[in-house]
């Protein structure tokens, strides 16, 4: 499913595709996920939680705002390498239009993990007060958009190679 979803998009896969790929009729498919928005769906809260899980794991173990939050981009930058389907799938993907009612991946549960994160920095004095989106953006929107880059083929090297450059300028744009 992740890979039919990532390399041929939503709209452009059917059920029928997904079943040749599983190996799982269509009717089972039917049965267990009620249609294509049911799977992708399903899929979209298994991805959401692993994120969730791995992000609740860095927080319980860093002790400050900063390696917290260095070691989410860190985790981030491991992902796209190491999983790129789901990068591609969480961060391509317009959810909205396929599930409407689910919230978009911004609001979802690891980006506010992750703001929540940047918020008791705030409180700790680590970083300075300001919007607490506009300071999780300039954290993770730079290298959010380096993942995008790296996926899109557009840099060559593996995404860690840029990784204490990258986490020096997001860390210098919301530092005390």
């Amino acid at each position: 499913m992740l890979t039919l979803f990532s390399e041929h998009g939503y709209f452009a896969t059917s059920v029928q595709d997904i079943s040749s790929e599983s190996g799982v009729s269509v009717g089972s498919i039917y049965h267990h996920f009620g249609d294509k928005e049911g799977i992708a769906r399903s899929l979209y809260h298994a991805l959401s939680d692993q994120m969730s899980s791995r992000i609740s794991w860095i927080s319980a173990r860093q002790g400050t705002a900063h390696d917290q939050c260095r070691e989410i981009v860190k985790t981030l930058f491991e992902m796209a390498e190491e999983e790129p389907l789901v990068m591609d799938f969480m961060l391509y993907a317009k959810h909205k239009e396929f599930l409407p009612e689910e919230k978009s991946i911004c609001s979802s549960k690891p980006f506010e993990l992750m703001r929540t994160i940047v918020a008791a920095g705030m409180e700790s004095g680590e970083i300075r007060r300001m919007d607490v989106m506009v300071a999780s953006t300039s954290l993770f929107g730079g290298p959010i958009r380096m993942i995008v880059a790296r996926l899109d083929d557009v840099l060559q090297a593996p995404l860690p190679h840029y990784l204490d450059e990258v986490w020096e300028c997001a860390w210098k744009s919301v530092a005390t």
